[in-house]
């Protein structure tokens, strides 16, 4: 036994090493992680490949040990700096934005730099071995042992499926994680780096099927009986002929969706129905916008817009796979799925009824859409084109011969400032849609050119030099929108315009430490995603609304306001300013109501001051969560729009 144990041994150490630090790394609370898991199931990895190592010449087993410990060190950095550049999980999914990675090859030296030292620790156990080669036999492993060591994986895998059903009544239980949920982060977070990297392979073979729960009612119940009889309101649907179409449907799970739709009531238009019907409408998705970034002095507009108009006090900005997860929950109203924004979404090849662009052409607007960055970046020229934008203009198609494209970060001033006259001399009403970049990481101020700009602006400001760079690079964004204020002004439409701003993301290139230098005690699950929508027009009295929404409540809401008829039960966001409850989904699956916030990794809940829920509240929101999870993609992967409303 003294070939089979010492190799096992090292294996098994080095990966449980390897998960512990990759928590650590990832900040990660390590007291709060499902230790017993990783450990049976890392395991079982560890049987498998001292037996691998173990089968041919000493050799031979050699090359393999040490192959191993070697492709186990590189996926562990791998990972690490993956986690912490993009703050998402990596996923074999996200191979299909290597464009992204590809855009920042020269940070390469300045992300190792800034990892060196989660580096340094991941090679501490290939540095180990190497020392202690001498000591190590790789002969080859005898028949007895072979059979000994075989009898091992069954033995682990018992007592891990064992633990799995121990746990299985529990919402995004273990073993629905193991077994039937698509959860890249949640099984990181509860089984590990390693085995969770082995689900989803396993899950890519052999697809996984998740159960639709009976549509849970929305509507949130009046605290006492009003003194007058309340106006009743019409539904925001369309006439869909569901039962109908499940009828005649052959694909079971289309069939499902059919008669999952048919029982969802929707929710109901209300008293700000058509408020802004036939007005203009700028929709801003901002680069890393975040509510750190506002300040009455620095950024007054910034300012001036979030404190002014509809005020959202409680406004999230999920992150899920960094500016195309963000800028897809703002545009469909759906929860992002990895493997569908690369496979469907980037391809423009699905049908979007309700998309931005097509909603307000039907309506008689003249719509535009501007990016101050290259135009075809993660085929944002195609996906736009499938939302209706047929009138897209950034650099490199058309916006280089107005502005400058050549520095990095381009500039939100000059945008604005290139783009107004294209549609403010219309005489029909406009959506103009832009996304910004004046924003984006790096925050320092030799490579990023809009921190440099308006660096004198916050020299002095008692922050990390980071902060520091972020905030003068939001100074841009604030003078971009002061000028767009003042040409609205000057063209004598203001009054009668619309402006909207939504964030993709929080500036995940900063730690959470530097961030609540300003923002105080946000945590790295929830409330690190806090920020604001901007829905303001210059006439419209103040109003706040304590309500929970983010990304996917946007498109909802604003179609609601502009009287644009949509079906509310076919898009997973909700109008924030309907009777619906607040709710938002994050990554792992976390979430956060009306009523307090769930974390899935934990599966603790924290009630708000004053709250107490029901017996089957976290049960029924989870119900909710995995619904709008699995229906978001279902109607990616089977275009169900053009299913149900045709071309």
């Amino acid at each position: 036994m003294k070939r089979a144990v010492p190799n096992f041994l090292v294996f098994f150490l080095s990966i449980l090493y390897f998960e512990f630090f990759f928590k650590i790394l990832t900040s990660q609370n390590i007291w709060e992680i499902h230790w017993l898991f990783i450990i049976l199931y890392d395991s079982l990895i560890s049987i498998l490949l001292s037996i691998v190592s173990s089968l041919g010449s000493p050799k031979r087993n050699k090359i393999i040990f040490y192959s191993c410990i070697i492709i186990l060190t590189i996926w562990s950095i791998a990972e690490v700096i993956f986690k912490n550049s993009f703050h998402v999980y990596f996923s074999f999914a996200t191979i299909f934005f290597a464009d992204q990675a590809i855009s920042f090859l020269d940070k390469v030296l300045e992300i190792i730099i800034v990892n060196g030292c989660s580096i340094f620790i991941l090679i501490v156990p290939f540095l180990l071995t190497i020392l202690c080669s001498k000591k190590m036999p790789f002969q080859k492993i005898n028949e007895k042992k072979l059979i000994i060591s075989l009898l091992y994986i069954p033995i682990c895998y018992l007592c891990f499926y064992g633990l799995l059903l121990d746990n299985k009544k529990e919402d995004n239980s273990p073993y629905e994680l193991y077994f039937h949920l698509e959860n890249n982060a949640l099984n990181k977070e509860t089984f590990g780096m390693f085995p969770a990297t082995l689900i989803e392979v396993r899950k890519m073979i052999f697809p996984v099927t998740q159960k639709l729960y009976q549509p849970v009612i929305e509507e949130i119940p009046p605290e006492e009986e009003p003194e007058e009889k309340p106006k009743v309101y019409e539904k925001n649907i369309l006439e869909i002929p569901f039962e109908s179409l499940a009828e005649v449907e052959k694909d079971e799970t289309v069939k499902e969706m059919h008669e999952y739709f048919s029982k969802d009531i929707g929710t109901l238009k209300n008293e700000y129905t058509g408020m802004f019907q036939g007005k203009n409408l700028i929709l801003f998705m901002a680069e890393s916008f975040n509510s750190i970034a506002v300040d009455k002095e620095r950024t007054p507009t910034l300012y001036k817009l979030t404190h002014e108009g509809f005020v959202f006090e409680n406004f999230y900005s999920p992150v899920i796979l960094s500016t195309i997860g963000g800028e897809f929950q703002e545009l469909t109203g759906l929860y992002p799925n990895l493997s569908m924004l690369s496979n469907v979404w980037r391809t423009g090849r699905n049908m979007y009824p309700f998309g931005y662009g097509t909603m307000f052409e039907n309506a008689g607007y003249t719509v535009h859409a501007y990016h101050d960055h290259k135009y075809n970046f993660q085929n944002r020229d195609i996906y736009l084109k499938s939302l209706g934008f047929n009138n897209y203009m950034a650099c490199f198609n058309g916006l280089e011969e107005k502005m400058n494209c050549k520095e990095w970060p381009e500039s939100d001033l000059a945008m604005i400032e290139a783009t107004t006259e294209d549609y403010l001399q219309s005489e029909k009403p406009f959506f103009t849609y832009y996304v910004t970049v004046s924003g984006h990481m790096s925050y320092n101020f030799s490579d990023n050119a809009m921190a440099r700009k308006n660096q004198s602006l916050v020299k002095d400001l008692p922050y990390s030099n980071d902060i520091k760079a972020y905030l003068a690079s939001n100074i841009e964004l604030d003078r971009a929108l002061e000028k767009l204020i003042e040409e609205l002004d000057k063209s004598g439409k203001l009054d009668d315009t619309v402006i909207a701003l939504v964030a993709d993301h929080y500036p995940y290139d900063i730690s959470l430490e530097h961030i609540n230098e300003i923002a105080g005690n946000r945590d790295s699950t929830i409330e690190i995603n806090r920020s604001h929508f901007i829905l303001w027009n210059n006439k419209l009295e103040t109003t706040t609304i304590q309500k929970v929404g983010g990304n996917m409540d946007v498109l909802p809401t604003i179609l609601n306001l502009f009287g644009l008829d949509y079906d509310s039960r076919l898009i997973m966001g909700r109008d924030l300013l309907s009777n619906s409850f607040g709710l938002v989904v994050f990554a792992d699956s976390s979430w956060i109501s009306d009523m307090g916030r769930y974390y899935a990794s934990t599966k603790k809940f924290i009630a708000n001051e004053g709250v107490t829920v029901s017996e089957n509240y976290i049960k029924n929101i989870n119900q909710v969560v995995s619904n709008r999870i699995r229906l978001s993609k279902l109607i990616m992967e089977k275009d169900y729009y053009r299913k149900v409303l045709g071309e």
